[in-house]
């Protein structure tokens, strides 16, 4: 459960105030009490839809909150309480909030606040940041423009025109409405890039630089190459590239190679996840011989785990494709029992598992295409940067920092990545032990 502090009052935070009745000593009388605070209800209302007992409660911008409620939050972090009620026992608090330098709305807290809290301070950090990039599907225009000048990943600035800034935010928000744009047709402009990078010099360099990506995008033809059938022109061109050149050329390559194994991790996810419920539909049919009934059962269960995750914040997106795609297979299958007027549990059992094989020999077919042009890029590059070469060494890192293109290279093999890659360890170990008889010699 995650909240803004900003937003909160006193009021809302602590709960509002209602009088009842209490007896003391044999006279009665009127007391204050609180209603729940609006933050620890919405904690409870999860655990009652979604019956998950442990969690976290993220309260943001908690160097935000207003001075009423500063005296409140004090208690609040020494014993997880607003007012009587405090959060579930299971439950821990994690809060966040910018430095003063970012935020002027910011108040320092005291020796007392910061006693009470476990403090890390995170720094900007573009080869931990490029991680979550490639999950997210962050435009190869942005990663490969910050591979060449990793500098402009982070800057905060005072000018005299004000404050100038660039910020991880403002990449990935950059990244979303460049993919918008090429998809509508419109041209990426410095303009528009200026309104996501607040540096003036920045946001000129990479719109120059995005100029010269889309070139290199037409030039290359990354789908050739992946297909093994990058002509000689395309080979002596990067051979010939500057380094800048062939960063952006691997970035393209990098960028169509986890698009094809993100596909496949979406599509291996959903049939494990069709497996599972054929398992549970064979027993089922053993006690209720309705196939239609088994089979919605399990499109309602997979719909529930897509609305209770949503509301918990645990569904990730890949997790949401691939139920929804579990989903629609289901609901295919049932279709195809309807239009067949199957209601007997054996032969409706063996249509479904005739369906299954068919989806995994679908799944099969396109992780051997997907291998093959794994195969073709690793050809192309020893072909155009030759064998041990720094390009060779960034492309085997790379695809092991994407978790898509790690999970298929774990499931389905790589011949030519398992070699390169223990050519880089090999190579990686050399610079380590020239490093120590360096230290060394200087010791002596």
């Amino acid at each position: 459960m995650s909240y803004s502090m900003t937003h909160h009052t006193r009021q809302s935070a602590l709960g509002l105030p209602f009088i009842v009745k209490k007896t003391y000593g044999g006279e009665e009388y009127s007391v204050s009490e609180y209603t729940m605070s609006e933050i620890i209800s919405s904690v409870y209302d999860i655990i009652e839809y979604t019956d998950v007992k442990e969690g976290i409660l993220f309260l943001d911008e908690i160097n935000c909150v207003s001075e009423t409620l500063a005296p409140a939050m004090l208690q609040f972090l020494q014993y997880k309480t607003f007012g009587r009620h405090s959060v579930p026992r299971d439950w821990i608090v994690v809060t966040a909030g910018n430095p003063p330098e970012y935020n002027n709305s910011v108040r320092e807290f005291d020796i007392v606040t910061w006693d009470r809290l476990k403090r890390i301070d995170v720094e900007a950090d573009y080869e931990v940041w490029k991680e979550y990039a490639y999950a997210k599907s962050t435009h190869p225009a942005v990663t490969t423009y910050l591979d060449i000048k990793k500098a402009d990943f982070y800057k905060i600035e005072t000018t005299v025109d004000g404050k100038s800034f660039v910020t991880a935010r403002g990449w990935s928000d950059l990244s979303d409405m460049i993919k918008l744009y090429e998809e509508k047709g419109f041209p990426v402009t410095e303009q528009l890039v200026s309104q996501y990078l607040q540096n003036k010099k920045i946001a000129k360099s990479f719109a120059v630089y995005y100029d010269l990506f889309r070139k290199y995008q037409s030039d290359y033809q990354v789908d050739k190459i992946m297909e093994g059938k990058a002509g000689s022109e395309i080979t002596e061109r990067a051979k010939a590239a500057k380094f800048d050149e062939r960063l952006s050329l691997l970035g393209l390559i990098i960028d169509g190679v986890i698009g094809k194994t993100r596909d496949i991790f979406g599509l291996d996810g959903a049939v494990s996840e069709l497996m599972e419920c054929l398992k549970l539909i064979k027993y089922d049919l053993t006690l209720d011989p309705n196939p239609d009934i088994s089979v919605m059962r399990q499109i309602e269960a997979k719909e529930k785990e897509i609305k209770t995750g949503k509301m918990a914040g645990k569904l990730s997106d890949d997790r949401q494709y691939i139920l929804n795609l579990t989903i629609t297979y289901l609901n295919q299958q049932s279709e195809e029992l309807a239009k067949k007027e199957i209601t007997a549990s054996d032969a409706a059992f063996k249509l479904l598992k005739s369906d299954f094989d068919k989806r995994k020999k679908v799944l099969s077919k396109k992780a051997a295409e997907t291998g093959e042009n794994l195969s073709n890029i690793f050809k192309f590059c020893e072909g155009a940067f030759g064998e041990g070469s720094q390009e060779l060494l960034i492309l085997v890192t790379e695809l092991t920092i994407s978790s898509y293109c790690a999970h298929f290279i774990g499931k389905y093999g790589c011949d030519e990545y398992f070699k390169h890659n223990k050519d880089m360890l090999f190579f990686e170990r050399k610079k380590d032990i020239l490093k120590e008889i360096e230290t060394l010699e200087e010791e002596d």
